[in-house]
């Protein structure tokens, strides 16, 4: 489902929604492991979507974020990875403005929050944050325990261990650690969860509490005068032991949390400007929407190298799995627009990635866990007859080919291919010269981009081509002149069965699919969809070629 507002820095994922909840804590990668998540068991009991809650109590009177009361503006200050959220509520004259931020460097995740008292009156105001614990994705084995030395809340299981503290006013005027907390049952024997406890302005301080658990904290403003502005931190720290979250948390401490969020500011707008970038006068709003995009696709992209899918918990709940994989196809394609708008690096890592997991025999599977293991797939490995085949979509190992030549043409940097052409071009180009239907020339059946069926499809066939263009361009730039003869041929090879089977002059328009039996009789899917476009996207025919117009 949406997530309106992500913030990451490769390790650390955290996704607010519409509401202005937060739902998602991912660590120590983008997309693995989900720490906020729901189990099986509760999807299956249609428990309540997983939200980690924030609230303020003034008056007597207590609200949630969430609550409908609030007029909310939900944005990002301009060409940065730093939230600009401002929330209104007309009963409890408040203001409430907040910048979160995940720290560029640091696992540390830190929100300020501007108070302003709208009343005519001084009032205290009380500010609520909680956290809907199910570490390493299960609700049960978690502790949550009151740290004194620290002042803080600590939750952890196994090897994921998180640290929440903050601090009141700043400068000297500063307080650091938390007013008060609760720890406690909930999802568990009609416990909701602490959060309830918050609801009447006080917490119980109960010292731990260990199963299914979660945890809230409370900052308080003791008076803020009228018409008046205080402020506040709230931090996450995160890590593998007790000893890294609290170290960062002294961290915080010592340096002062603004610091944190304008050097975070800071880098990502130099991220993000870091090229004079001639637009040709597009529109200001323009230039902003590619900017933003360019910081957001940040958040969805691992630091090991996985360009991921997609990242929210709530896909658990139709499907019993993540959206958090890494597609080869969707990486490579990703990789390649990094590529053309000058950002080298994050594509080097995803191709990194992609020749860490390449197969002996030289393709790429269905998709990755941004660990580099094997994702969850559902392409078998056998067909209807029980013979054995490749469950894969072999445009992912192609396009893979392609987007590395696009990178190398950009960059021109052959220290880096180098380093790929024997270990990732050669062998994946192996193999795409060899996965051919013996009938036609063609590819070999393998699953369509949309994993709906498998056959010969226009869309898998342009890529081919490509990635073996691709790595005949590769072979010559490294002298290896018979291999690239070798592509070269293969492609043409490719080219010229597409035009004859592929193309269907009775129609007038490249077909989806074909398939081919033992036998070597072809059945003709007629039906068009938008990959067809492959042809001119990857270079096999140009835009301007009739068949091509006809078709689109």
């Amino acid at each position: 489902m949406p997530r309106d507002l992500p913030l990451g820095n490769g390790k650390l994922l955290l996704n607010f929604d519409k509401y202005y909840n937060l739902r998602d804590i991912y660590w120590p990668h983008v997309g693995q492991e989900l720490h906020t998540g729901v189990d099986i068991v509760d999807i299956e009991e249609e428990a309540a979507p997983p939200i980690s809650r924030t609230g303020v109590w003034v008056d007597g009177q207590f609200a949630w974020l969430d609550a409908p009361e609030w007029s909310r503006e939900l944005l990002y200050a301009r060409e940065t990875l730093v939230t600009h959220v401002t929330l209104l509520h007309p009963t409890l004259q408040l203001q409430l403005v907040f910048s979160d931020v995940v720290d560029f460097h640091d696992d540390i995740f830190l929100r300020h929050v501007a108070v302003t008292n709208q009343a005519t009156h001084p009032r205290e105001v009380r500010l609520f944050f909680h956290y809907h614990w199910h570490i390493s994705g299960d609700a049960e084995g978690n502790t949550v325990f009151y740290s004194p030395k620290q002042r803080a809340l600590v939750a952890y299981k196994l090897q994921a261990y998180f640290l929440t503290n903050g601090q009141v006013g700043s400068g000297d005027q500063a307080t650091i650690g938390i007013t008060s907390w609760a720890t406690g049952k909930k999802e568990f024997k009609g416990a909701e969860g602490t959060w309830r406890d918050a609801e009447d302005g006080e917490l119980g301080c109960n010292p731990i509490a260990q199963g299914r658990v979660d945890g809230t904290l409370a900052l308080h403003l003791p008076a803020v005068a009228a018409g008046a502005s205080e402020e506040a931190y709230h931090w996450l720290t995160v890590g593998a032991d007790l000893p890294t979250v609290v170290s960062l948390d002294k961290k915080v401490r010592t340096r002062g949390p603004q610091t944190f969020l304008k050097r975070t500011r800071n880098y990502w707008f130099r991220w993000v400007n870091k090229d004079v970038q001639d637009f040709d006068d597009p529109s200001p709003e323009l230039v902003d929407l590619y900017k933003r995009s360019l910081l957001v696709l940040c958040t969805q992209i691992d630091a090991g190298g996985a360009i991921m899918a997609a990242n929210d918990g709530d896909t658990y709940n139709y499907s019993g799995d993540s959206y958090s994989y890494m597609w080869p196809r969707d990486g490579a394609l990703v990789a390649n627009a990094l590529n053309h708008t000058g950002y080298a690096a994050i594509p080097r890592q995803f191709y990194d990635f992609c020749q860490a997991v390449l197969t002996g025999e030289g393709y790429l599977l269905h998709r990755y866990s941004p660990d580099r293991l094997w994702g969850s797939s559902w392409h078998p490995w056998i067909d209807q007859e029980g013979n054995p085949h490749l469950p894969i979509q072999e445009d992912e190992t192609a396009l893979v080919v392609y987007s590395l030549w696009q990178h190398y043409a950009c960059f021109h940097d052959i220290d880096f291919v180098s380093s790929h052409y024997h270990d990732l071009v050669t062998p994946a180009a192996g193999f795409l010269m060899g996965y051919r239907e013996p009938h036609t020339h063609l590819p070999e059946a393998s699953y369509d981009l949309w994993e709906e069926r498998r056959g010969i499809f226009t869309y898998t066939t342009a890529t081919v081509y490509a990635g073996l263009d691709a790595a005949a361009r590769f072979a010559m730039l490294f002298g290896d002149e018979e291999l690239a003869s070798r592509y070269r041929q293969a492609a043409e090879e490719i080219k010229e069965a597409a035009l004859h089977y592929l193309w269907d002059e009775e129609r007038g328009h490249f077909l989806r699919m074909i398939t081919v039996d033992k036998s070597g009789t072809i059945q003709k899917d007629p039906l068009l969809d938008s990959s067809v476009c492959a042809l001119f996207q990857f270079g096999m025919l140009p835009a301007h070629d009739p068949r091509v117009e006809q078709t689109m």
